[in-house]
């Protein structure tokens, strides 16, 4: 005969260092999603993003999913919903986004922009996917994960 306990599993409620840590790298990498987002959209238009896209061979109107990508990715980090997916699909997006400054060298402040910030910056959504949002997210208070 098999028994099962009914006794709860407590739940710690209190926030620990990696809370705040994630907390933190949350509101770095989703202000700076946004921010690159609102760049495609309101300086360099969807448009000029497109051509950029055209120039180093992607097609024109991959413009429109990466700034919409970067827009809902960084909102969804700030408000902690979904990040351990959110944040790995942005990492693969940051990726791709350093393939163009690989030959550009080390340095972003290169002729083109090198390589190094957006692979510290994929490095760093991966890590926050692995880390995941913490207990200071929108997600915890709904029920998800």
């Amino acid at each position: 005969m098999q028994t099962t306990s009914t006794a709860a599993v407590p739940v710690s409620t209190s926030i620990a260092g990696q809370d705040i840590a994630a907390l933190l790298l949350r509101l770095a990498l989703g202000t700076m999603f946004i921010a690159h987002g609102l760049t495609k959209l309101l300086v360099w238009t969807l448009a000029g993003t497109g051509q950029f896209f055209a120039s180093i061979g992607l097609p024109a109107w991959v413009a429109w999913p990466i700034t919409g990508l970067e827009l809902a990715g960084g909102i969804l980090l700030i408000l902690g919903v979904r990040v351990r997916w959110v944040a790995l699909i942005l990492a693969f997006e940051l990726a791709g986004a350093s393939m163009p400054h690989i030959a550009n060298g080390w340095m972003f402040t290169s002729t083109g922009g090198g390589w190094e910030y957006p692979v510290f910056l994929a490095a760093t959504a991966l890590a926050l996917s692995f880390l995941d949002g913490g207990k200071l997210t929108v997600s915890r208070f709904v029920g998800q994960r």
